[in-house]
């Protein structure tokens, strides 16, 4: 027997809110986000109705995009900034990160 994930009941509005937010066509976004190995420009769409839901790596650029935690995305309690892109720095995370993990 599988496990099956819970999905976000609100992940489908938030993406469709980012690309709307940025002004962008289904297809500009699929370009912005840069996942031609991972996903089709069609499934932007399915996204958008929660027809489907998107692999991490698509969830972890659109949050890249909107300058927003990962997290913002998949917790329904959060919302988006009013103002997108927002300010988040995942750059000074990863930085963060990576030498935390060097020093080990």
């Amino acid at each position: 027997m599988g496990y099956v994930r819970r999905r976000p009941k609100r992940l489908a509005e938030k993406l469709l809110q980012i690309r709307v937010a940025l002004g962008l066509s289904q297809s500009e976004m699929f370009r912005l986000l840069d996942v031609e190995e991972f996903s089709e420009v069609k499934r932007i769409s399915d996204y958008e109705i929660d027809k489907s839901e998107p692999p991490l790596i698509v969830l972890l650029q659109y949050a890249r995009v909107a300058g927003v935690p990962t997290e913002v995305l998949i917790d329904d309690d959060l919302d988006l900034p009013e103002k997108l892109p927002a300010s988040y720095n995942h750059e000074e995370i990863r930085r963060k990160f990576a030498s935390r993990r060097k020093r080990r």
